[in-house]
C-alpha cells in the first residue's frame, strides 16, 4: 500500500463504531472513531480524514447537520451518510449538501470497501503511447497526483495486457503513421465496454476523420498535445467520480 487511508466514522452506537474500524483496520485503511456530531467534526479538524461513514440519526446534531459543518471545513471531503430507514427528503438533502449517497444499513461491505478501493486509487491507469519521453511526461503528471500508471509501448500486446487487470482507465495515443488505434480502439470498447478511454493526440488537425470516429466509437474524450496537466487530470479525476457515483448507484 502506498499510504494508509484514513476513515472517520461516527455514530452513536459505540458497538457499530468499533465493528467497522476493526474491519477497516484488518483491510488496511487507517480508521478514527467519533461518538457524536459535533466530536465528527472537531475530528475532521484533528485528524484530516479522507474519508467520513456517519450516521444519520444521532443524539444531539444529527448526520445532515454534522454533514454541512464538515463540508464547510473541508468542501471536497467524502462523505458516506449511513441509515437503517432514511427518507426521500434526508437522501435529497444529503446529496444536496455534497453527500456521495445514504447507505442502508447493515452496511454492504463489499460495496463500501470497493469505493474505498477506488478512492485510495488502487486501480491503475493504462498508458498506451509508443513514444517513451511523451509515455514519461503523462506517468509523471498522473503519479504527481497519487494515480497509480502503468504502460505499454507496443499496440499489439495492449488487448493481452488487459486481460490481466483491471484499470481505471486508459490513455491512448493517437497519431499518423502508428498502428492503427482506431481499430485496436474499436476491439478494447467490444471486449471491454465500460472501460474509458481517453484519446491523446498532437495530430487534431491532420486526423479530425479519425478522432471523429474514436469518438463515435466509444472514447471518452480526445486532449490535444501538449497536454495541460490540469486538462488531463480534470478528465482523470471526472471519471473516478463517475465511477464511484455508479458503483454507490447514483445518477452520474
Amino acid at each position: 500500500m502506498d499510504g494508509e487511508l484514513k476513515v472517520l466514522v461516527v455514530d452513536d452506537d459505540q458497538a457499530m463504531v468499533k465493528t467497522l474500524c476493526d474491519i477497516l483496520r484488518v483491510k488496511g485503511y487507517g480508521a478514527v472513531s467519533a461518538y457524536s456530531g459535533e466530536e465528527g467534526v472537531e475530528k475532521v479538524c484533528s485528524e484530516g480524514p479522507y474519508c467520513v461513514l456517519m450516521d444519520i440519526r444521532m443524539h444531539g446534531i444529527n448526520g445532515i447537520e454534522s454533514l454541512k459543518m464538515m463540508k464547510a471545513l473541508a468542501p471536497d471531503l467524502p462523505v458516506l451518510l449511513m441509515s437503517a430507514y432514511a427518507t426521500g427528503e434526508q437522501a435529497r438533502e444529503a446529496k444536496q449538501n455534497g453527500a456521495y449517497t445514504i447507505l442502508t444499513k447493515p452496511v454492504d461491505l463489499r460495496l463500501l470497501l470497493s469505493f474505498l478501493s477506488i478512492l485510495r486509487k488502487d486501480e491503475s491507469i493504462f498508458i498506451v503511447e509508443d513514444d517513451p519521453v511523451c509515455c514519461g511526461s503523462l506517468r509523471e503528471i498522473l503519479q504527481a497526483r497519487g494515480y497509480r500508471v502503468e504502460a505499454e509501448h507496443d499496440a499489439a500486446k495492449v488487448l493481452a495486457r488487459m486481460e490481466e487487470s483491471c484499470w481505471l482507465l486508459m490513455v491512448l495515443d493517437l497519431k499518423p503513421g502508428s498502428v492503427d488505434k482506431i481499430e485496436l480502439l474499436r476491439d478494447i470498447r467490444t471486449r471491454y465496454p465500460s472501460m474509458p478511454v481517453v484519446l491523446v493526440t498532437c495530430d487534431r488537425e491532420e486526423m479530425p476523420a479519425s478522432i471523429e470516429k474514436g469518438l463515435a466509437i466509444g472514447a471518452y474524450s480526445c486532449i490535444d498535445k501538449p497536454l495541460r496537466t490540469d486538462a488531463l487530470i480534470r478528465v482523470v479525476d471526472e471519471i473516478r467520480s463517475k465511477k464511484l457515483l455508479a458503483l454507490l448507484g447514483e445518477a452520474s
